[in-house]
């Protein structure tokens, strides 16, 4: 009798989540480690103090934990994962009454991250004048995406950082898909905004 196929990713999740439900602790040691380094990521991109992505990250894995029993697979695992990681990077925030923001090490200008907003600098050739003018860009942008709302930053995160579909994110974000694209685009346009004079000074610049 052949194998049956490989089940599709969702349901492979679902399976391990039923395991863990049934009492199977190491199905969920299995869901954590391969969702970590995503959640951490996540979190990363939410708090300034790297020291404590992996206390929020290790928070987020224990209250899914408890609340396990309620995931029904409507959503897929990690959708569902990242709204509890939010909501605790929001916790800790509030309780530390720190503001949530991008990580420095975010913006860079050796951030090797191809999801980095680097993709989009006008950079010709690796000159110390251009390496100058990609950190002021960077810092410009960092300061753009601190001074947004909590939504519209969630958002533009979730979506230029993640790289989540704009159905992920509403799921995340529980709003109208809707809502999402419209936190999106006002997002982009306050960064936009912001960067503008910038790159036209700097486009007018020879190098």
């Amino acid at each position: 009798m052949s194998a049956p196929p490989p089940a599709p990713d969702q349901d492979t999740d679902l399976l391990l989540v039923q395991r863990t439900v049934a009492g199977d602790q190491r199905a969920y040691g299995l869901l954590v480690l391969k969702y970590q380094r995503r959640i951490q990521r996540l979190i990363g991109r939410m708090v300034r103090d790297t020291d404590l992505v992996e206390d929020i990250a290790q928070e987020t894995f224990v209250r899914a934990y408890r609340a396990l029993h309620q995931f029904r697979g409507e959503a897929q695992f990690y959708t569902w994962l990242y709204r509890i990681a939010v909501n605790t990077a929001k916790k800790f925030l509030l309780e530390l009454k720190r503001d949530p923001t991008v990580s420095e090490s975010f913006l860079a200008a050796d951030d090797e991250d191809e999801t980095s907003w680097r993709k989009q600098e006008p950079i010709a050739g690796e000159t110390p004048e251009s390496l100058l003018a990609a950190k002021e860009i960077a810092s410009v942008v960092n300061a753009a995406m601190e001074d947004l709302p909590e939504d519209l930053k969630e958002a533009i995160t979730l979506r230029e950082i993640e790289g989540l579909s704009y159905e992920e994110i509403a799921a995340v974000m529980d709003c109208p898909i809707g809502t999402v694209r419209s936190r999106i685009f006002r997002a982009r346009e306050a960064i936009s905004a912001k960067v503008k004079p910038l790159l036209e000074k700097q486009m007018g610049k020879r190098w």
